[in-house]
């Protein structure tokens, strides 16, 4: 049996990329799953899909993620159909990319809203219920790019950073509680996201995208980009009471990409 067996756990932005890969591995793992998207269409799919691979449907949620009540929503709501909610997996999609002085205070405030404030509002809603029950696993998925910031990408590499502070000061605030918080920093995971990014950066220098992707995963001491579903697996040990004695921790899933020592 698994430890992550009849856990209740809300996975965010899972319709599709790393949301959709970790919202099946809890399924398939035994969870409980909740998962939510802007577009409910697309949830449900996603939901469906994940039936078919694992014989369990996830409950599909619409919620957008930088608006406070979508998130009071989404929480109570799965706390109703669930239970209540033991793991939290906090995503969202990644802000645009570009320099500093191509971006207004509407471009800061949206990239705010939707990669900071939509974790600190998430965490707010289920933090009651996981004290009331001394136990609790917050993974939040960011980006390698808070051990080493990645050019052209200056609003993830602001706010994933911020992320990782808030996550850190929590876990020993939450950890009396029995609750967890820990990120995980994906690298170049091969994602809808990642063709989004060497689609732009190709249009940019005026070459192919395979010649960006070539050039990528030639800095990759494991020489190619990194699958869904590996990513997904280390999410899901987070999340999983294996990692009982972890909080606070940053786990980057890069394939050696980043150089630094800590």
């Amino acid at each position: 049996m698994s430890s992550l067996d009849g856990k209740r756990a809300l996975v965010c932005a899972a319709s599709q990329g790393l949301g959709k890969a970790v919202a099946l591995k809890l399924a398939a793992g035994g969870a409980k799953v909740a998962m939510c998207s802007r577009t409910l269409e697309r949830v449900e799919a996603a939901a469906l899909d994940i039936e078919e691979r694992t014989g369990v449907r996830p409950i599909a949620f619409a919620a957008d993620l930088s608006k406070p009540d979508d998130v009071e929503r989404l929480v109570k709501q799965t706390i109703t159909q669930l239970g209540g909610i033991d793991v939290l997996v906090t995503n969202a999609g990644g802000p645009p990319a570009g320099r500093f002085e191509e971006f207004d205070d509407e471009a800061w405030q949206r990239a705010h809203e939707q990669n900071f404030l939509s974790v600190v509002r998430l965490i707010r809603q289920v933090l009651p219920g996981m004290k009331a029950q001394q136990s609790g696993s917050i993974v939040n998925i960011i980006s390698m790019s808070v051990k080493q910031p990645i050019p052209g990408l200056i609003l993830s590499n602001a706010y994933r950073s911020a992320v990782v502070g808030m996550a850190k000061t929590l876990s020993e605030e939450m950890g009396p509680y029995g609750i967890r918080i820990n990120n995980a920093a994906p690298g170049r995971i091969y994602t809808e996201r990642i063709q989004h990014l060497d689609k732009a950066k190709a249009e940019n220098a005026g070459v192919a995208m395979e010649e960006v992707a070539k050039a990528a995963e030639s800095a990759i001491p494991l020489g190619r980009s990194g699958k869904p579903e590996e990513f997904a697996s280390a999410v899901a040990f987070l999340c999983s009471d294996e990692a009982s004695y972890l909080t606070g921790v940053t786990l980057q899933v890069d394939g050696g990409m980043v150089k630094s020592l800590l």
